[in-house]
């Protein structure tokens, strides 16, 4: 029993060995086949060209940016704010450099809006890259629905020319009909337009009091 589980254990390690002699030459991490280790250095080619076509606003308002949001940042100014604070405090009342902490609040609003300004050009450029992506998702999205449908219809044909008992379920029969993408966007916006308008809709219109009763029924009471 021994023998045999070291013999199936060599065979493992010997195909183990013989397959990444053949598909891991090239690859940075064995572990990974040619197709994802091909995306991957893509992705990388892609980033690195959108890094290059930045302009210099761009890279300057990143850097700012990234700079202004670490703790590095965040613990100079704390000490900076202390220290003027505590120098201006001590220092007295005729000698003081900033009677008010006039001086202060002003430099911190115009910081302030130049941070402000550099936080929005770094989200402009981000809010680009992520349309970009988001088109390139839709697209590949919309190939891979073509894709499957294709795949249906050739499955559901095989399965009737071999005779199988598959081609009478309704579901399969819809999966295999074309998505138009502009037909789900206008249902999507008509149920939005929809939910929007069902509260007013459902909200009386004489002010919340109840409906007044038809002649008819105020003279059957009578």
């Amino acid at each position: 029993m021994a023998t045999s589980v070291t013999g199936r254990t060599r065979r493992r390690d010997r195909r183990r060995r013989r397959w990444e002699a053949v598909y891991g030459q090239g690859l940075k991490n064995p572990r990974l086949n040619s197709i994802v280790q091909r995306n991957i250095d893509r992705l990388e080619e892609l980033r690195a060209e959108i890094d290059h076509n930045k302009c210099f606003k761009d890279r300057l308002a990143e850097q700012i940016t990234r700079w202004s949001g670490s703790m590095t940042f965040l613990v100079l100014h704390a000490l900076w704010f202390a220290a003027w604070i505590v120098m201006n405090e001590t220092f007295p009342a005729a000698r003081r450099f900033d009677p008010g902490f006039t001086m202060l609040t002003m430099i911190v609003s115009l910081e302030a809006i130049f941070l402000t300004v550099f936080v929005l050009i770094s989200q402009n450029r981000q809010s680009e890259v992520d349309s970009e992506r988001n088109e390139l998702d839709l697209q590949i999205d919309l190939l891979a629905e073509y894709e499957l449908t294709r795949v249906l219809t050739l499955v559901d044909a095989i399965a009737d020319h071999m005779g199988l008992k598959v081609g009478g379920d309704p579901d399969l029969d819809e999966l295999k009909r074309d998505v138009a993408p502009e037909a789900v966007v206008r249902e999507l916006q008509q149920r939005k337009e929809e939910a929007r308008q069902r509260p007013s809709k459902a909200a009386p219109l004489n002010g919340g009091a109840a409906p007044a009763a038809a002649p008819g029924a105020r003279d059957g009471g009578a």
